[in-house]
């Protein structure tokens, strides 16, 4: 097995099974050494809670980076979240160059946009400050909105094969090495992922559960991450993880209770199978 340091930035909400709340138990799970950065601590996530506190700890960032620095810290990988201003991604870029191990990937999930729309939280300044991170990884796995606007290209509910394989060629051509895009259906009651590397794109489809479920880009980040420091490339890594994700919605199907969140904890065990653990 391959163990690996990795570091993890992003927000924590305490309650709701999103964020770091999801992605150090994930990874961990993984085998894998998981370093955790909050870039701000929640009392809740923000979708359907009401009079949530928010600690910001972007002025954290700096010394906390000195003082790994000056422990000769490395890490074997860099994945990040949700951040939340563009001085957090400038911070970002400067951990990312400082505390490389050799070797080491860099892994951004964009979470900016969704549904045609920029979260509430952010303008243009962050999707070019986004940019700057984005097209310097190893891996970007963005959502459709979120490839719109990294590239400027027009979002459409309603699209064929052609205009997503434009949507990866551009993300290539501005600098994307490999790109998962993720929430790609063609059909009816289906939706998948496409992974573009070294010029090749491959699809993978699954049924599509008509519910949303809060925190369910962070869960496939996470496993996908876990999956490819396990030796998988990043097709099988991305198969994993729509498998996981899609059993972690279905576990948490029936439970009117249980709305903010899925319980992938409970399917922890399924995931190890799927990493043939």
């Amino acid at each position: 097995m391959s163990y690996h340091k990795i570091l993890t930035i992003q927000d924590i909400s305490c309650v709701g099974q999103c964020s770091l709340t999801v992605a150090l138990p994930i990874l961990s799970a993984a085998g894998q050494e998981t370093c955790i950065l909050p870039s701000a601590v929640l009392s809740t996530h923000t979708a359907g809670f009401t009079g949530y506190t928010v600690r910001d700890l972007t002025e954290d960032i700096p010394a906390i980076t000195d003082h790994w620095e000056k422990e000769r810290i490395k890490f074997d990988a860099i994945y990040t979240g949700y951040l939340g201003s563009t001085q957090q991604i400038t911070y970002v870029r400067d951990i990312i160059r400082r505390l490389s191990a050799p070797g080491s990937l860099a892994i951004v999930d964009p979470a900016m946009a969704d549904n045609g729309r920029l979260y509430p939280a952010f303008d243009m300044a962050y999707v070019a400050a986004m940019k700057t991170l984005a097209f310097s990884a190893d891996i970007i796995l963005p959502n459709i909105t979120e490839a719109c606007f990294l590239t400027g290209m027009e979002y459409r509910e309603q699209y064929d094969e052609a205009y997503i394989v434009e949507l990866l060629d551009r993300l290539s051509a501005a600098g994307a090495r490999t790109v998962v895009l993720t929430g790609v259906g063609f059909r009816e009651g289906c939706t998948g992922v496409m992974v573009q590397e070294n010029g090749r794109r491959r699809y993978y489809e699954h049924r599509k559960i008509a519910k949303g479920s809060h925190g369910t880009g962070d869960v496939y980040a996470a496993a996908f991450v876990g999956a490819l420091l396990n030796e998988r490339d990043a097709y099988e890594a991305a198969v994993i993880a729509a498998d996981y994700t899609v059993k972690c919605i279905e576990a948490t199907q029936g439970d009117p209770d249980h709305w903010y969140g899925v319980k992938f904890e409970a399917e922890l065990p399924a995931y190890l199978k799927l990493l043939g653990k």
